[in-house]
């Protein structure tokens, strides 16, 4: 019996995926095989010796500790793409709300209660001070071009925008998805120079942190408007409040609130609602419960974060699953102990990714304990274990 441990309000969507003959799930779970989390911190979480893997129902993982998971052969999956529709309607949304002053003429409009018959002429009188430009037209700049990156680029040129977009690790299957009426940016300077609006849709790491900063701003048009629905560091949010003070950004909105944004002029501070929907909620669950299922039942890795993807389709009858460094010779030393018992491996996968890899071999013959022992005390293996 497999044990999932949830840490978060897991949608039904995904947990019915379980079969309950051999799953069983909840909140309280001693020594889970694995666990499915949302936003829950896990960085002061004690983890199990037995715990195999962990799925994030959404796309970022800084809740969780990948580099001691890794070390403890433990897989970290996300589920990019699952909320990306979600994220995209609310950057659409954002562009309008930077573009219309639609948030301070609400605000307007509730000081006029209680006004009665001169509402309507106080009404015409006020609304030319949140004139706004259409964007229809505009330049629309969309730095990163993954799920979420793709679908506001197309989204954005549907609604008669010309975009730019600009990410040089672009994947094959991003790539199938985008507009060919997209323009291709060769650097971010493309970007700074020619658009009106600029969306930022990269992951958080040491290179992209504070990646809007005076300097790119400063090379950017003025009466810039910025969209940050990826991570609150990837700005940073002096300078963005230094240049909507002086004109150059006309406005900022960001789905990642601060205390230092709230409520400054020119911001447009969203509480994290980029997933927040009933649909991005199920998509995710049932994402990160197929990614558990497969890698439990089949040692089957996809959209892990820490590991390979690594598939083989299972035609023996023994699966030998092995995590380790991706050093030298580990091959050579995973392998020689069915060598050495005259085991015949009938299939074997071998992927890596950067300081780790990942080896699943396939035989007809039951492997003892012995061989297994084995391959455990090899320097460098951080988990071993075998499905039948």
């Amino acid at each position: 019996m497999h044990k999932i441990l949830t840490l978060n309000k897991i949608s039904p969507s995904g947990l019915e995926h379980f079969d309950r003959k051999t799953y069983t799930y909840g909140t309280e779970m001693e020594n889970p095989d694995a666990i499915m989390v949302r936003s829950a911190s896990m960085h002061d979480m004690e983890l199990s010796n037995n715990t195999l893997a962990i799925a994030r129902a959404g796309a970022g993982v800084n809740n969780i500790p990948v580099a001691d998971c890794s070390e403890k052969g433990i897989v970290v999956f996300n589920t990019p793409g699952a909320n990306a529709n979600a994220v995209k309607e609310l950057v659409l949304c954002a562009l309008l709300l930077t573009s219309r002053k639609i948030i301070p003429a609400i605000d307007f409009c509730k000081t006029l209660k209680g006004e009665g018959d001169e509402v309507g002429k106080l009404v015409e009188k006020g609304k030319s001070a949140f004139a706004g430009p259409e964007i229809y037209g505009k330049k629309l700049g969309v730095i990163g071009l993954g799920a979420i990156g793709v679908m506001v680029a197309n989204s954005a040129k549907n609604l008669g925008m010309e975009v730019y977009g600009y990410d040089p690790f672009l994947s094959v299957d991003a790539a199938w998805h985008l507009s060919r009426s997209i323009k291709h940016a060769k650097s971010l300077q493309d970007i700074f120079a020619n658009c009106d609006y600029i969306s930022v849709h990269v992951p958080l790491n040491s290179e992209t942190k504070d990646l809007i900063n005076a300097a790119s701003i400063a090379n950017m048009k003025d009466g810039i408007r910025i969209l940050n629905f990826s991570r609150g560091e990837l700005v940073n949010s002096d300078d963005m409040l230094e240049a909507l003070s002086n004109g150059k950004v006309a406005a900022y909105a960001t789905d990642f609130p601060s205390d230092t944004l709230i409520g400054a002029s020119g911001v447009i501070a969203i509480p994290h609602l980029g997933a927040s929907t009933p649909e991005s909620e199920d998509n995710c669950a049932r994402m990160a419960a197929f990614e558990l299922i497969d890698y439990l039942e089949n040692g089957s890795i996809k959209n892990s974060v820490n590991f390979p993807d690594v598939e083989l389709s299972r035609n023996a009858a023994c699966r030998v699953c092995v995590i380790h460094r991706n050093i030298p010779n580990m091959l050579n030393q995973i392998t020689a102990p069915f060598t050495n018992a005259n085991f015949n491996i009938d299939n074997m996968i071998n992927r890596s990714k950067k300081d780790y890899a990942y080896t699943i071999i396939d035989t007809e013959e039951n492997v003892d304990n012995s061989i297994i022992e084995t391959i455990r005390a090899i320097d460098g293996v951080l988990r071993v274990r075998v499905i039948k």
